[in-house]
């Protein structure tokens, strides 16, 4: 049965960031996360690691559509 819940090596992998970047995430809000065990170690529910890769493409479709209507330079 695969894992509910992934620690946070296994989010900067899926996201293809480093660990520090998938901490300050967590750290900020912008991705859910739970701190659980004695240690305190972060863990980030799959369905919220998802969520957060559609905002991300919500968000970017966004961006790109206004640079396009208001005449900016792609990329």
């Amino acid at each position: 049965m695969p894992s509910r819940f992934l620690p946070l090596a296994d989010v900067a992998e899926t996201l293809a960031i480093s660990a520090a970047q998938a901490y300050a995430l967590v750290r900020s809000g912008d991705l859910p996360a739970i701190k659980v065990g004695g240690r305190g170690q972060w863990r980030v529910e799959e369905s919220q690691l998802e969520a957060y890769i559609e905002r991300m493409y919500a968000q970017t479709r966004e961006s790109v559509q206004a640079e396009q209507e208001h005449g900016a330079p792609r990329p």
